[in-house]
């Protein structure tokens, strides 16, 4: 059996309560386990005399008992009391409730001591230290990983199961990166740097050992995503649409201008359709830029030149906005366009089925109910899918075999720095629609503290009373489907029989059946509903012009990227628009955050930020299925090692566009190891 695939509960430390505990943690093998990197560092190597040490300070002392531990009773607690000294003064050391260590220390030994110092008009005291004998160096005298933990796992246990688990590696880790990019680039062995990442004995050694990691990390993924590029594109030709058929056909006849913006983008797309490389394109665009009108122009262009095309949304409304948009402007046109959607009777759903496969429907659009086998084209030429987070690479995949090589446009109205969107899309060229249509009012965003309810419902009320609809959109909770659905339905309950008992309050949430969701989101759009309480369901694309104010509990739980997302659900219809983010805290960050989302209604600015306050960790929360999650790689930070990693993985795949050399049977080792699983390479 491969060493790094031995299941972690054959790792010393690790008894059957642990093995559970660790693979709340994603670990299951040794694998898992010595690639489980630390978060952060204490740097515990270096002492400090007591007379040296400044009030508040995390310091190591190395000194002598004094005393024995004395105890006494205060207010229901036990408290522990040590008195050590040094050459340059005496501290007290403290603990609580913890009586077993009455008989830990010896007058005259020396202990090595790590914690808080509190100077208090010159009596030094530390309370709850960690310690070791001065020998010893379990837990003091170097420089110290943290990791994220679990409850009941502490970081003693943890720090040394992931010792044990570096014995047992014992330095017989196989090389992953060759050699010639490993001298290159100036990177360090595999062992060395999993050695130092965990238990570095110099900050230089870590910064060595998570610059190998990091190179390894991107360079992979990039790797990854170009070759999945490549072999598309290398394969099979796609095809060559009609050079006769303008798009300037269509764009005239439209009732409103496009921007500049979109003219541009359709001029890539326009390129695209008519070169035999079938086009992969990302086409990225803020809410409400119109993607949707560039999406129509390029299904035009399809259908006038004899093809089929496909449009897929994550959700049956989305998928209804969709196919109301296309079928007002190419039903005209002659263009026949049809929805499917799964809860349509079979017979309706069979002749649909029937006469797509004769070629008597022009465009198809609908939600993943278009991947099943029995939907099957005539001549599908071109795939659209709209908010790509929500599919996988798979599922695109899929959908793109329904053709003989058709071309593929992804949409997706979340923005993402252009260098990030080459690691999440790198498979796909990038399109950005980065002006708004001029008839698009800002929507006026007001971040509040919770004391400002009062005025926030009478606010709400003056709204509605002028005619228009709301949204109060309720934040998720830890990742618990449990308590986010009590969340949810406690707001509701309170604003339906409390706050506005004369509105008609409703409430959707992710629980509900698709069916309850799609009517109540129905009932909401005709008017029929003044109040929708809500999780991030509504987040994608819901469009109801007359909704004009929404109401965001908790925003500090929120991504800015998702607050951005969510207010653009809002401002859709003529009426000045408004979003109020209610928050709970006080640090600097949170300020900031809501301050960016008051003073711009930029994605591209909004996510940058996202980005840099949060780091790369919950930008991922919508991450599209099909790529792992980076382990040790932060995006805004490693930002110039992901420039220099793009220009290695095009360099390395010039050379070798399928890494078939000996040179680089590591890196086609590394991919398969590391995607596998999540997509067809």
């Amino acid at each position: 059996m491969d060493l790094l695939s031995k299941e972690v509960k054959y790792i010393k430390g690790v008894g059957p309560n642990r093995v559970q505990l660790l693979n709340k943690l994603g670990i299951f093998t040794l694998k898992d386990l010595i690639t489980y990197y630390p978060r952060t560092y204490e740097d515990r190597s270096k002492p400090k005399n007591i007379a040296e040490c400044i009030n508040g300070d995390e310091v190591l002392i190395e000194v002598m008992a004094c005393s024995k531990v004395s105890e006494v009773r205060l207010k229901g607690k036990t408290v522990q009391k040590l008195f050590v000294r040094d050459e340059t003064g005496s501290c007290t050391i403290m603990w609580f409730n913890q009586s077993y260590l009455k008989h830990n220390f010896e007058i005259g030994q020396k202990y090595k001591f790590y914690g808080k110092i509190t100077n208090n008009l010159g009596k030094m005291t530390m309370i709850s230290p960690v310690y070791d004998e001065k020998e010893k160096s379990a837990n003091t005298g170097r420089i110290i990983p943290l990791y994220p933990l679990t409850n009941q796992l502490s970081q003693n246990v943890l720090r040394k199961i992931i010792e044990n688990a570096l014995i047992e590696v014992n330095g017989n880790l196989q090389e992953t990166l060759p050699e010639y990019l490993l001298k290159e680039y100036h990177l360090q062995g595999i062992n060395e740097a999993i050695q130092h990442i965990h238990f570095p004995e110099e900050t230089t050694n870590f910064d060595i050992a998570r610059k190998r990691l990091v190179f390894e990390e991107l360079l992979s993924t990039q790797l990854a995503l170009l070759e999945l590029k490549n072999n598309y594109l290398q394969d099979e030709k796609g095809i060559l649409f009609n050079k006769k058929v303008k798009m300037s056909e269509i764009i005239n006849k439209l009732p409103f201008k496009l921007t500049k913006a979109q003219l541009r983008v359709l001029e890539e797309i326009d390129k695209n359709m008519e070169s035999e490389q079938p086009m992969n394109r990302l086409l990225q665009g803020d809410v409400g830029s119109g993607k949707t009108v560039v999406a129509i122009c390029a299904v035009y262009k399809a259908v006038k030149s004899g093809y089929q095309a496909t449009v897929m949304a994550p959700t049956a409304i989305l998928a209804n906005q969709h196919f109301e948009s296309f079928q007002q402007i190419l039903g005209e046109l002659g263009i026949q366009c049809e929805l499917l959607i799964s809860g349509m009777t079979k017979k309706k759903r069979e002749r649909l089925l029937e006469r797509l496969v004769n070629g008597e429907i022009d465009v198809l659009i609908g939600t993943h109910a278009i991947i099943e086998q029995n939907v099957i084209f005539k001549n599908l030429g071109l795939v659209i899918t709209d908010e790509q987070h929500r599919f996988g690479v798979k599922q695109r995949t899929k959908i793109a075999e329904k053709g003989k090589n058709p071309d593929v446009l992804v949409m997706t109205a979340t923005p993402i720095p252009r260098t990030l969107a080459l690691i999440l899309y790198g498979d796909l060229d990038i399109s950005i629609i980065d002006e708004l249509p001029p008839n698009r009012k800002k929507v006026e965003t007001f971040a509040v503290n919770k004391n400002m309810t009062e005025r926030v419902n009478a606010f709400m009320d003056k709204q509605i009373q002028d005619g228009h609809q709301a949204y109060i959109v309720c934040p998720l909770v830890e990742e618990n489907e449990e308590l986010d659905l009590k969340s949810v339905e406690k707001l509701y309950e309170t604003y339906k029989k409390e706050v506005f008992p004369q509105y008609r309050v409703e409430c959707i949430h992710g629980k509900m059946k698709p069916k309850e969701k799609e009517d109540i989101m129905g009932r909401f759009k005709l008017g029929e509903i003044d109040i929708l309480i809500s999780t991030t369901v509504i987040e994608v694309g819901v469009d109801v012009p007359n909704s004009n104010i929404m109401v965001i509990e908790n925003a500090e739980r929120f991504g800015l990227a998702q607050l951005h997302q969510l207010r653009g659900r809002v401002g859709r219809g003529h009426s000045q628009s408004y979003c109020i983010l209610k928050f709970e805290g006080k640090s600097k960050v949170l300020r900031e955050r809501m301050k960016v989302m008051c003073n711009t209604n930029d994605g591209f600015v909004i996510s940058e930020k996202d980005l840099e306050l949060r780091g790369a960790g919950d930008f991922f929360g919508t991450m599209q299925h099909g790529l792992p999650e980076f382990k040790i790689a932060n995006l805004f930070e490693d930002m110039s090692m992901l420039k220099l990693v793009q220009s290695v993985a095009w360099k390395v795949l010039q050379d070798d566009s399928r890494l078939e050399k000996q040179k680089n049977r590591l890196l086609k080792e590394l991919i398969k190891d590391k995607f596998i699983k999540r997509i067809e390479i």
